[in-house]
């Protein structure tokens, strides 16, 4: 907008301004940064040692071994065992409501009640005063065969009383009582204990699946961090060798100025190459650290480990052969092995579970119930009354048990109770969840199973481009090995300029670290495959023997964790 107002003005104004005079201004006399020869101090080769690692301690390391060591020290590991570990002791438990319960009670009781008449047998106070000794003892429980349930209670006790017409005094009376109760709808196929028992084996077996799915996972995790770090440690050596040789050409480029053959500026252009390529270095040694703790920390139980401070070195080589399975197989063997459809396959068993518990619920409760008592009783004659005493009747407390165990006053019962709860609304509520569960289980099955083939298919895909990549990579680093080659024999003879010597350097190294960084992605998508398919385990020869048990095999070494 100013410039179009000047123009504006100029045009009203045809008496042209006076053009200012450059100002010439003294040139300043210190001397710049960078000496008048272009020679700058020759710094020594940076310091590229880590942070927390003793690089003399080496730690050589197989993938194998740092399966190993993850599979025996890994906190998600532990803790996934742990949890199978509970799951085991909460079927144990619910296994416990068939354990018989043993109780018993005894106290000392007296009671002195007002009389009304005289033959209440009060005394002259107008009372009777009784004193006890009880005691009871007995077992109950649940019967685990068709829902029944039992009891078994022995009582006894020592009364003496003030009632005048007494014939024993003190008495020992004494009885067993044996009950047992019989569902004979609801209750009897299928009752709320043994659908605790059910579930709860299931959810050992779901928490042995958890359990699969977490050292896969974690196996998948040491796979992925070890090639990152394998890739970092190569990369790192690849620039380092980079910045040696940058440094080669800077010597080189300083005798050459020396003997004037070359401009002094090219000493400056080589400086420059020489401290972009530091900058690299510094770089990848970052990711060399962080690759080397993700490791770390997967395999080591804590930092107090005796290698946390050992920089790894990964020794195991790389592996370029994938895996050729045609995408059908591979799906089947993704939907058979997965441990996700194992899980749901858990879940619709327990639902089967509540299904079958919830449809014996809607049934009207009748229990067949039955018992049996015998009675004892034994004492000393008062002489209260003029009717004798029976002979059996007479004497202590033993005497009262003997008569118990005579059996000569049973008393039989049995009968049926009925229970009909109006609507019983909450059972067939319940019942009617169950049948929505399993529909949404079925949608859930569908979806999984879905997601699992879309994830095998992404994994062959991604096997194919990254073996592709990798021979492209190959090729790529072997041209630029060449033209580096041939743009240092053009320099040497004149033909070229520095600049695109530097350029083929950059293009070398880029080449380099993309081959590397090739070899990495393949190996990596191997692992993903694998897990994809759900074969992580028998490709590692990992066994799991029982539900917190895992086995290394490998081809010359066993190790067992428990």
């Amino acid at each position: 907008m100013v410039f179009l107002t000047s123009l504006a003005v100029a045009a009203q104004d045809p008496t042209p301004s006076p053009v200012p005079s450059p100002v010439l201004t003294e040139l300043p006399t210190d001397v710049p940064p960078i000496s008048p020869s272009f020679q700058g101090e020759t710094r020594p080769m940076l310091n590229v040692n880590r942070v927390g690692v003793d690089s003399a301690n080496q730690l050589p390391l197989t993938l194998e071994e740092a399966i190993q060591m993850a599979l025996e020290n890994n906190n998600d590991i532990d803790a996934s065992r742990n949890d199978v570990q509970i799951a085991e002791f909460n079927l144990k438990a619910q296994r416990g409501i068939y354990d018989p319960q043993i109780f018993s009670e005894g106290y000392f009781e007296s009671a002195t009640t007002p009389t009304s008449s005289s033959i209440g047998g009060g005394t002259s106070s107008g009372s009777v005063t009784q004193r006890r000794f009880f005691g009871s003892g007995g077992i109950s429980g649940f019967s685990p065969f068709q829902g029944g349930s039992y009891s078994a209670q022995l009582t006894s006790s020592r009364l003496t009383t003030s009632n005048t017409f007494a014939t024993l005094n003190p008495q020992y009376p004494s009885a067993l009582v044996l009950t047992y109760a019989q569902p004979l709808l609801r209750g009897r196929r299928f009752d709320i204990n043994r659908r605790n028992i059910e579930i709860a084996k299931k959810n050992v077996s779901l928490s042995d699946v958890q359990f699969r799915q977490r050292a896969i996972d974690v196996i998948t995790q040491v796979e992925q961090a070890y090639w990152d770090l394998a890739f970092a440690l190569r990369n790192l050596q690849v620039n380092i060798d980079a910045v040696k040789q940058a440094r080669l050409q800077l010597e080189s480029n300083q005798r050459l100025v020396e003997k004037g053959v070359l401009a002094p500026i090219e000493i400056v252009a080589a400086s420059a190459q020489v401290t972009n390529l530091e900058q690299n270095v510094f770089i990848v040694q970052e990711s060399v650290t962080r690759a080397e703790n993700t490791l770390k920390t997967l395999m080591f139980a804590d930092r107090t480990s005796s290698d946390w401070s050992r920089p790894i070195t990964p020794v195991s080589e790389i592996n370029i052969e994938t895996p050729r399975v045609a995408l059908e197989l591979a799906t089947a063997d993704a939907l058979k092995n997965r441990p996700e459809i194992a899980q749901l396959d858990n879940a619709a068993e327990i639902n089967k579970i509540d299904q079958r518990f919830y449809r014996d619920q809607t049934k009207p409760q009748i229990d067949l119930v039955g018992s049996y008592t015998s009675q004892g009783l034994s004492g000393n004659p008062t002489g209260a009354s003029n009717n004798p005493v029976a002979p059996n009747l007479v004497g202590g407390y033993f005497n009262s048990i003997g008569n118990l165990i005579t059996q000569d006053y049973p008393t039989y019962r049995v009968g049926v109770t009925i229970g009909l709860p109006l609507g019983n609304t909450t059972a067939k509520a319940n019942l009617g969840r169950t049948y929505v569960e399993e529909t949404r289980l079925g949608n859930q099955r569908a979806q999984t199973e879905q997601i699992i083939e879309s994830e095998v298919r992404n994994a062959v895909q991604t096997l194919r481009s990254a073996e592709a990549r990798l021979n492209s990579a190959i090729s790529s680093r072997q041209s630029a090995e060449l033209l580096y080659e041939s743009e240092q024999r053009q320099f040497r003879a004149g033909t070229t300029t520095l600049y695109l010597v530097y350029q083929r350097q950059n293009e070398l190294v880029s080449a380099r670290g993309r081959e590397l960084q090739a070899q990495t992605d393949l190996n990596k998508a191997i692992s993903e495959f694998r897990r994809a398919t759900g074969s992580t385990l028998t490709a590692n020869n990992v066994t799991v023997t029982d539900t917190t048990t895992l086995i290394v095999k490998p081809s010359t070494r066993q190790t067992v964790r428990k």
